[in-house]
């Protein structure tokens, strides 16, 4: 598959924009028009990078599509995994990149929250023993 077509494909499964892709790869919306439209012949792989990055896949998908493939056919036989669900991708890119900034950190805030609790050493609770014993004694169980 070319470039262009791919990466439309891409875009449209996550259902951005070219105005949002162009947006978090930095670069125009007619340079990605262009691309698109296979019109822009051999893009440097920064402008490849960028755009993986954007569309969260390998950039060696990219770089395969636009025909750079013996920097694909290396030995690094490493995979690349993407861990964010596509419908959470598709759901953030119709938020302006402002908006997904503030959504990141307060998940940020979440998960810092989470791991303090998670940290913080927990009484252990009385058996039953212990609780019989303080009610014999007149010492309110809390429970």
């Amino acid at each position: 598959m070319a470039l262009g077509k791919k990466i439309r494909q891409l875009r449209e499964e996550l259902g951005m924009s070219q105005a949002q892709l162009s947006s978090q790869g930095a670069l125009s919306q007619g340079y990605l028009s262009q691309l698109e439209n296979d019109e822009v012949q051999n893009p440097s792989a920064a402008v490849i990078f960028r755009l993986a990055q954007a569309l969260h896949i390998d950039p060696r998908v990219l770089m395969q599509a636009a025909g750079y493939h013996h920097m694909v056919n290396g030995t690094d036989e490493e995979e690349y995994e993407v861990t964010v669900d596509p419908e959470l991708l598709r759901f953030l890119a119709r938020f302006p990149r402002e908006q997904q900034m503030h959504l990141l950190r307060l998940l940020e805030g979440l998960d810092q929250q989470k791991q303090q609790v998670e940290e913080t050493p927990q009484p252990a609770a009385p058996s039953a023993i212990e609780r019989e014993g303080r009610s014999r004694a007149g010492v309110p169980t809390g429970g």
